[in-house]
């Protein structure tokens, strides 16, 4: 091979090896069931495409179910199990209309409660959480109806 196709070919393959580079985030998904896994689908339709001034990648493997903004500073997963560390009469904040429960032992992550689904929001020290659980209230509002 010569030097000069050699050097065209790996022009010619730049774009692609750096498209390459982020990749996808891999994000266990969760597995609803019935109503509660088409209240996380309508929800996965309704999310922005930034949050806090992040851009929503790809994840894998690809689930509707799951959302991450800026490589995985901030992920979302639907359809999640009730947190175990709550108690039944639990206080919890309410942020624009949804309640949040705080893990005490995990600060990092806040799961919406009260609704058709648990919606479980990590997020990095980078960000002020109620800036992102502000942001995220309309579509979980819209997607999710109250129960209890």
């Amino acid at each position: 091979m010569s030097l000069r196709f050699a050097r065209w070919t790996a022009l010619a393959c730049l774009p692609l090896i750096l498209a390459g580079c982020g990749g996808a985030v891999r994000v266990d998904p969760p597995v609803p069931e019935g109503s509660a896994a088409a209240a996380c689908r309508a929800l996965g339709e309704r999310l922005p495409q930034t949050l806090d001034g992040l851009k929503r990648v790809e994840t894998t493997p690809a689930s509707p179910y799951v959302a991450v903004w800026g490589e995985a500073r901030i992920a979302l997963r639907c359809g999640v199990p009730r947190p175990v560390t709550m108690t039944a009469t639990e206080q919890v904040p309410e942020i624009n209309g949804v309640a949040w429960f705080n893990d005490p032992g995990r600060p990092a992550l806040f799961t919406a409660i009260g609704r058709e689904a648990y919606v479980e929001v990590t997020i990095s020290g980078e960000h002020i959480p109620q800036d992102v659980l502000i942001e995220l209230a309309a579509p979980i509002k819209a997607a999710l109806p109250q129960v209890g």
